[in-house]
Formats: C-alpha cells, sequence, structure tokens
C-alpha cells in the first residue's frame, strides 16, 4: 500500500467547478472530488486543453490560482499557489 505523501490530507467532495484559462477568454466545467487547503483533485471530460496553471472557480465564487502537479486524461491533481502560508 502507498504511503500518503500530501502535506495536508484531502476530504471527498463533489462540488462543480470551472477551470478558468489565462486571460479568461476560455473555460472549462468540472468537478472537484476531493479537496483540501493545499489542493485538489479535478475532474473534466477532457485535460487536454487545460495548461499547468489556471484559476478554478467553486460554484460559491470562491477561486484559487492552480498549479498541475499530475495529469491523467479526464483528472488533474491540482496544487492551490494562492493559500496563504503559516
Amino acid at each position: 500500500m502507498e504511503s500518503e505523501r500530501r502535506e495536508i490530507p484531502r476530504t471527498r467532495a463533489l462540488k462543480a467547478g470551472r477551470a478558468i484559462l489565462a486571460g479568461g477568454y476560455s473555460t472549462f466545467d468540472c468537478m472537484v472530488r476531493n479537496l483540501s487547503q493545499a489542493g485538489a483533485k479535478v475532474q473534466f471530460e477532457s485535460t487536454a486543453d487545460i495548461p499547468a496553471d489556471f484559476r478554478l472557480r467553486f460554484e460559491d465564487g470562491t477561486t484559487h490560482d492552480c498549479h498541475v502537479r499530475w495529469r491523467t486524461a479526464r483528472e488533474l491533481g491540482v496544487e492551490f499557489t494562492d493559500r496563504k502560508m503559516n
């Protein structure tokens, strides 16, 4: 069994979101499948057009700047690059 490598454990989630690309002219609907203060697993129809850095907006209006840490054909693991460090 693989050990947990995340600094902050994630909890399961099922939240609608939207990836907003640089400039805000392109957006992609997504589902957030797990979430922590540090990042999330995000599911798309396809990740082919999602760049390494984008903004993620939740349906409640909360946004995070994200950097892709891993990628499959339909899912991304992202780190929130705008989170406040203690």
